[in-house]
């Protein structure tokens, strides 16, 4: 291991309103780990000790047409699970975003698809054989 090695990456998404977008993704089941006086805020899912953390950051700053143009892709073990979720807690309902179920693609991956309130687009899959 080299003092070189990465050990995190994290992307900065953009939020149109701040607090409506925290609240999405822990409705979708990330947790809000910390947060500064409402301008940026830490959210991770799942163990935040194990390795391959899924994490990214959350601003208060929007520009339409980075929104619209910028993709999350999260790599799960089920995805069909994360779909019922998605469902069970109404996320695209209360929302009022758009979501495909997840579907088999040619690039031998199955993957649903949902925006968040902001536009950002998330590509939650999981590998098929």
């Amino acid at each position: 291991m080299s003092n070189l090695d990465p050990i995190e990456l994290k992307a900065f998404l953009p939020a149109k309103d701040f607090e409506l977008s925290k609240q999405f993704y822990q409705d979708l089941g990330f947790t809000l780990c910390w947060g500064t006086e409402g301008d940026l805020a830490y959210l991770h899912y799942g163990d935040h000790g194990s390795d391959g953390k899924v994490g990214f950051l959350l601003q208060r700053f929007y520009v339409k047409e980075l929104a619209e143009n910028l993709m999350m892709h999260l790599l799960v073990k089920d995805v069909d699970a994360w779909w019922v979720s998605i469902q069970d807690r109404k996320i695209i309902e209360k929302y009022g975003v758009r979501a495909e179920p997840p579907e088999d693609r040619p690039w031998k991956m199955r993957d649903l698809t949902i925006s968040d309130p902001s536009g950002v687009l998330w590509r939650i899959a999981q590998d098929t054989p």
